[in-house]
């Protein structure tokens, strides 16, 4: 009795390597495999640069978010004043900061005073968030002490204003120049409430990286903001900083429970509508490049029935020498999966020399369209990102190579269920 041959034999192999070598002359079959590999490489690697930017993209904007906003923000239950105004202001901030800086996983808790006032300077006017600060505390926000780019000395900040990047550009300021600020709530006097102005020193400018921080943010030193703006002995608010981040949903209840009867208001709470818009777009983006990685496979399919049908004389000849349908099945498979993996592959070193060479890339099409192609002010990045992850890269190369797989078995199956006498009966 004659052995059965185990599947995927040598010789299955090597009859399905000498298909996929065929010559013009025998069909043109070659050119329909080049035609597939390239297919398969261009959107493998479309699919892992588009999964590295989108990573990027949330990296770069949580990193900025946890890299210069408080983790948690703490305000004061909403009382009235003598004039039945609304205020919420801290008058034992020391004391609850104190309260919640010991609480386990907070890193610290800093008070300060916050408001919106106009900044001038050289005829130039723009509106800027002013944030009073301790010289200490600032020197612990991970982007303004340690950003992408900086001018002056941070050291020097109770001496003067640090000021974001964008609003050094806007209004024409360096390092030593003034910047006045102009608050209408103002001075108090017998007549009314004055616009209050004031001329600060520019100790430190620095960039962050996000458009909408860099192009509105002005550090005043603490005490400095509290008399600006009217804030004797209290404080707007109590930024607090974790030491995980990401677990901030955890960190509520204690900290809530450390300061008492207080608002609260998390990371994900200020930038949760954007995120959800972010995965959102993430999840689009990848069903519709998975469709892209599917036409590609297509092309093994229509190549395959090609091979099948100029090769329908061999595979009669192989039958009648007494290879089973498992036997061809398993070769035009094999011709199918074989340029998938290959296309899969090169799409995959493609796709990932892309993510790490974005910059110099993205530069050359930078100039290429004589520049203006990136707006910081539209996209609140000043560069484009890209982040390879390993989950990007195994997704990307599972899609493909089930579709490969999964295409494949079609025509195979039709190659092994041919008739040998109807192949070759016009032979």
């Amino acid at each position: 009795m004659p052995r059965t041959p185990k599947p995927f034999a040598r010789f299955e192999m090597m009859i399905a390597w000498r298909y996929l070598r065929a010559r013009r002359a025998e069909g043109g079959v070659s050119t329909m495999t080049v035609i597939s590999f390239l297919g398969i490489m261009l959107a493998v690697a479309a699919l892992i640069a588009t999964l590295a930017v989108r990573t990027g993209f949330r990296h770069e904007f949580v990193g900025t978010i946890l890299g210069a906003n408080p983790h948690i923000s703490l305000y004061d239950q909403v009382e009235l004043d003598e004039t039945g105004r609304q205020n919420r202001v801290f008058e034992d901030f020391a004391e609850a900061a104190e309260a919640v800086a010991a609480v386990p996983g907070v890193s610290h808790a800093a008070a300060v005073v916050r408001g919106q006032v106009m900044a001038t300077h050289d005829g130039r006017n723009a509106g800027v968030e002013v944030i009073g600060i301790e010289a200490a505390n600032l020197a612990t926000v991970p982007l303004v002490a340690e950003p992408e780019a900086a001018r002056g000395e941070l050291a020097r900040f109770e001496d003067g204003v640090a000021i974001g990047m964008g609003v050094a550009r806007e209004l024409g300021l360096q390092v030593g120049d003034q910047i006045r600020l102009i608050s209408p709530d103002g001075a108090r006097t017998p007549f009314g409430t004055s616009p209050r102005v004031s001329a600060y020193e520019v100790v430190y400018i620095f960039q962050v990286g996000r458009w909408d921080i860099d192009r509105v943010r002005v550090y005043m030193p603490f005490a400095e903001a509290q008399e600006y703006f009217n804030r004797d002995g209290v404080a707007d608010e109590i930024e607090v900083y974790l030491d995980d981040p990401e677990r901030v949903e955890g960190m509520v209840l204690p900290v809530l429970t450390a300061a008492g009867e207080v608002s609260i208001w998390t990371w994900r709470d200020s930038s949760g509508a954007y995120l959800q818009a972010l995965q959102m777009e993430d999840n689009i983006m990848f069903i519709i490049l998975s469709i892209l990685v599917l036409i590609a496979t297509m092309n093994i399919v229509s190549g395959l029935i090609m091979l099948v049908k100029n090769k329908s004389r061999d595979i009669g000849i192989l039958r009648t020498m007494g290879l089973s349908e498992g036997s061809v099945l398993r070769v035009f498979f094999l011709c199918g999966s074989a340029i998938g993996v290959a296309g899969t592959i090169a799409g995959v070193v493609l796709g990932c020399a892309f993510a790490i060479w974005i910059d110099p890339i993205f530069d050359f099409v930078n100039w290429i369209a004589g520049g203006g192609v990136w707006d910081p002010s539209v996209r609140m990045i000043s560069s484009l990102p890209a982040r390879l992850e390993m989950g990007d890269v195994v997704s990307a190369v599972a899609l493909s190579l089930g579709l490969s797989f999964v295409v494949t078995i079609f025509p195979a199956r039709r190659a092994a269920r041919m008739n040998p006498v109807e192949a070759l009966r016009y032979e």
